[in-house]
């Protein structure tokens, strides 16, 4: 059967790791695009503007379709795919965690490094709050207006969620109802007469 449940964060966190006088600093911000990817990137780097190293890792979408591992600088895989691990760890989507690093003036090699951004990250992961979210398929239903019983019932019957409504002679409605639900509601509207319906996306 389609999973159609992910976890995900509420919002943001931090932890904290030091080691040998370099401090990691891990922070992690619930996102739902690249575009929120970037504005919180730009966001850390005037933070820490001060900081040797602006890493981080991301994973997007609730079938985790898209991600991105970034070593800003530090020795190719020693710090974006640790904090990714950590990501796929958690079981978390729609989550991007940036781990700023000052240098402490001693080189920790590719396996201190490689503990250390592991470290903050999982830290600022067990800081977080997560939870459960379900995905959703959103559609538009155009129908008469001396169905609207009919509609009405089948809507609440399946626990759909309102989006937008608009009651004309001619009448339109957006709802939202989980994947799961989603051919069996679909079923009963499409034999409600004089009823189109129309799947706009998931989310």
């Amino acid at each position: 059967m389609f999973e159609d449940t992910y976890k995900t964060i509420t919002g943001n966190s931090e932890g904290i790791f030091r080691d040998r006088g370099s401090k990691f600093i891990a922070r992690t911000f619930p996102v739902n695009s690249e575009k929120e990817v970037k504005e919180c990137l730009e966001e850390m780097r005037k933070m820490y503007s001060d900081a040797r190293h602006h890493c981080y890792a991301y994973i997007l979408n609730p079938d985790k379709s898209a991600y991105r591992v970034n070593d800003d600088g530090e020795p190719s895989g020693t710090a974006g795919k640790p904090i990714y691990g950590q990501l796929l760890s958690f079981d978390l989507t729609n989550v991007l965690i940036v781990v700023v690093r000052y240098f402490g003036g001693t080189l920790l090699g590719v396996s201190g490094l490689i503990n250390a951004y592991r470290t903050a990250t999982r830290t600022a992961l067990e800081n977080a709050t997560i939870i459960e979210k379900t995905v959703n398929d959103v559609y538009k239903l155009t129908y008469d207006y001396s169905v609207t019983s009919d509609v009405m019932r089948i809507i609440k019957e399946f626990d759909a969620q309102f989006v937008e409504q608009q009651f004309e002679m001619k009448c339109t409605l957006t709802f939202s109802i989980r994947k799961s639900m989603s051919n069996l509601i679909f079923d009963a509207l499409k034999r409600v007469p004089n009823t189109q319906i129309d799947f706009l996306k998931s989310n």
